[in-house]
């Protein structure tokens, strides 16, 4: 029984780290619209047991609105219209994507994910009031 799990540790920290790097290959460098919302494969003859799934969606950052107005003395206009337009920016600028493999072989599917973000370095900020950001 131990020998079992150490085996599907084994093939399941493999398959994972191995599809991971194939979409990091895939998608490097390519616009963040071109990683589609889902997608979905097996693994072939190889691992009949094993399928996997990608997931991406827009990088959600938290509000913090709330914080900073809750703090002494609260937050100015300026700071929130600065805090919100990072916060699109962010949002628009990283994609969040999940990679999960499926191992079908127990009594209940079982998965396993990771996730990695993709990082459009180029995006231009647009700050209002600021031209050339």
């Amino acid at each position: 029984m131990r020998v079992r799990k150490t085996q599907l540790s084994t093939e399941v920290s493999a398959l994972l780290e191995r599809k991971m790097t194939e979409v990091e290959m895939e998608y490097a460098g390519k616009p963040l619209e071109s990683i589609p919302e889902e997608k979905e494969d097996d693994f072939g003859s190889e691992y009949p047991q094993y399928s996997w799934k990608m997931e991406a969606k827009e990088f959600q950052v938290p509000d913090m609105t709330a914080s900073l107005t809750a703090r002494s003395g609260g937050a100015d206009e300026m700071t929130l219209t600065v805090m919100k337009t990072l916060s699109e920016h962010l949002a628009k600028s990283i994609k969040e994507v999940k990679v999960t493999v499926i191992y079908k072989g127990a009594k209940k599917p079982l998965t396993f994910s990771a996730t990695q973000y993709f990082v459009d370095y180029d995006k231009q900020i647009q700050m209002p009031g600021m031209p050339g950001l």
